[in-house]
C-alpha cells in the first residue's frame, strides 16, 4: 500500500497521565478503530525519552480522504472525545508524506 497522507500530532498530557494517553492511543488499534483499517498503513506511537508526559503519535494513509472519513466515524470520535481531557495544552500537528523508510517490530 501507498501512503499519500500522513501526520505527526504531538500530544501532552496532564502531569503523570502520560501512562493513560498512550493506552488510549495505542486502542486505535484495534479491531474496529480507525488504526486497524487497511487505510491506515502507518500508526506509531512514542513518547519523549526526557518527559513521559509528551507523546507523538505518527499516522499514515492510502489517502487524505480515507483518514477524514474513518477519523469522522464513531469509534475515532470517541478516543478524541477521551483525549481531550487528558491534555494539557493544543495538540500540535505537522502534515507529511512519507517519501521512504522501514519499520519493523
Amino acid at each position: 500500500m501507498i501512503v499519500d497522507h500522513g501526520f505527526n500530532a504531538t500530544l501532552t498530557a496532564k502531569p503523570g497521565m502520560g501512562d493513560e494517553l498512550v493506552d488510549l492511543l495505542l486502542t486505535g488499534l484495534d479491531e474496529g478503530n480507525p488504526g486497524a483499517s487497511e487505510h491506515c498503513v502507518v500508526y506509531l506511537v512514542c513518547r519523549s525519552a526526557s518527559d513521559p508526559d509528551v507523546i507523538s503519535i505518527t499516522e499514515g494513509w492510502t489517502s487524505e480522504e480515507d483518514h477524514h472519513r474513518l477519523f469522522a466515524g464513531e469509534a475515532a470520535q470517541a478516543i478524541v472525545a477521551r483525549i481531550a481531557g487528558m491534555l494539557a495544552k493544543e495538540s500540535e500537528y505537522t502534515d507529511h508524506v512519507p517519501v521512504r523508510g522501514e519499520a519493523t517490530f
